[in-house]
């Protein structure tokens, strides 16, 4: 016996028509999918830190070891 709750009323699966429970199949199908992809979502977040992270010590890296930035207006043209 299943139970689940809508609006904060609580109903029995075993009591609903095949259609009702058809739906509840769909949603039950629905909210794993958007659980999936919050899971996938953090992936890319953690990702783009790491990213991130790893662009700004290689610019550390750059500007420590004297190399100039193409923004540097000191460069002859």
């Amino acid at each position: 016996m299943v139970k689940i709750t809508i609006d904060d009323v609580e109903y029995d699966t075993e009591n609903m028509s095949d259609n009702a429970k058809a739906q509840v199949a769909s949603l039950q199908f629905n909210e794993a999918h958007m659980n999936r992809l919050r899971n996938e979502l953090a992936i890319a977040d953690t990702a783009k830190i790491a990213y991130v992270n790893a662009l700004k010590v290689e610019l550390e890296k750059n500007k420590t070891s004297g190399t100039k930035s193409t923004n540097d207006k000191s460069k002859k043209k």
